[in-house]
């Protein structure tokens, strides 16, 4: 495999990738951590998988059912460089390119041709040009190095893709575009930006996730604007940003029901990520914004209180970070990992069941590969 990699500021949880696009490259998803709706993996640093919480569909790649509520080794290999999360099944991609399931897969989300689950990570397919993966609700994406975007996995909204309403257990190629450069699986849709930095959405649109001014589902990818580095992919909500920083919001916010990007502010974001009524922002300058639903203290403020509009919890220079369902795991640049919010299955991965109303570092877990860096101004 010989991917054709461009300029990469840092990334979060393999539902977003801040880039600045050059023609016709597809963006390598390193993320190191992911959450699902009650899950957590995460890379270490000797390119070695762990993964905590809920287990009950196999998605902790342990080859049981038993969960886990201290990050607990995956296998023996060391060659993971990128990990992906969904409602209940997981997604990582090895050194060589090729791409791994495991979990949930009664619609075909592991896309491995059939419709059983995993306990254990297993191949999807021989192709090892695999660049990017991201997992949605119940369906999964994937880039290749050509650019190229293939989905799987449950379709009863369009949320692959492919004109039509049927499911697919096996990765299929979406379009005849090769320009491809980020994905993001939400709930029941889908975003995907190309290397011109345009922005499209499919899937169900009852919320106006979809960006399009109006509810009309998309069976097909679809122009939501120009001028977009990167974007985020919730539950009914999403985010963007475009160049320049600025921060845009879609579908079932906290403010209220908007149908297309509504501009929440104007400063320089670098990097986002939308959980399930929740959002989590970056500064370029370090401080990290954060607002939304806070019923299991997933804002990291202290307390319970939801927040209608971004507040900061200080400079907190994460270099990579995510939300679940409920709960938010990020990263440090020296390695540490920290964690808040929804605790109910041991996805913070501290030992216990006990919610977190502010980041606490799992401190049996700090040496996380930290090859990406914030640029600072």
């Amino acid at each position: 495999m010989k991917p054709r990699y461009f300029w990469l500021w840092f990334v979060v949880c393999g539902i977003i990738l801040l880039i600045r696009p050059a023609a016709g490259a597809a963006a390598p998803n390193k993320s190191l951590i992911a959450a699902g709706d009650h899950h957590t993996v995460a890379i270490q640093k000797d390119g070695s998988l762990w993964a905590w919480g809920d287990n009950s569909r196999g998605q902790l790649g342990l080859g049981n059912h038993s969960d886990r509520d201290i990050p607990t080794r995956v296998g023996t290999a060391r060659n993971w460089v990128a990990v992906a999360a969904g409602h209940n099944h997981s997604l990582g991609l090895q050194a060589d390119g090729s791409l791994w399931a495991w979990g949930d897969g009664s619609v075909g989300q592991l896309g491995l041709g059939n419709y059983s689950g995993q306990t254990a990570p297993i191949q999807v397919g021989a192709s090892t040009e695999w660049v990017a993966v991201s997992g949605g609700g119940d369906h999964s994406l994937g880039l290749k190095a050509s650019g190229s975007l293939w989905t799987w996995g449950e379709n009863s909204f369009g949320q692959l893709g492919l004109g039509d309403l049927i499911r697919r257990n096996v990765p299929t190629y979406v379009d005849g575009a090769t320009n491809w450069a980020a994905i993001a699986g939400g709930r029941d849709h889908s975003l995907g930006l190309k290397a011109d930095a345009t922005l499209y959405a499919w899937g169900n649109n009852l919320h106006g996730q979809l960006g399009l001014n109006n509810t009309t589902p998309r069976l097909t990818p679809t122009l939501v604007g120009t001028g977009w580095v990167a974007m985020s992919a919730g539950y009914l909500i999403n985010l963007g940003l475009k160049a320049g920083g600025s921060l845009w919001e879609w579908g079932e916010t906290p403010g209220g029901t908007h149908l297309a990007p509504f501009p929440v502010s104007t400063v320089d974001f670098v990097s986002v990520a939308s959980g399930n009524g929740y959002f989590l922002a970056l500064l370029c300058d370090g401080r990290f914004y954060v607002w939304g639903v806070n019923s299991d203290g997933q804002l990291g403020t202290g307390n319970t209180s939801p927040l209608i509009t971004p507040v900061s919890l200080g400079k907190l220079y994460w270099v990579a970070f995510c939300a679940g369902e409920a709960h938010s795991v990020a990263l440090k640049a020296d390695g540490s990992l920290w964690v808040w919010g929804a605790n109910y299955n041991g996805q913070l991965g501290l030992g216990d069941t006990a919610n977190r109303l502010s980041p606490t570092q799992v401190k049996s877990f700090n040496a996380l590969r930290t090859t990406v860096v914030i640029p600072m101004n």
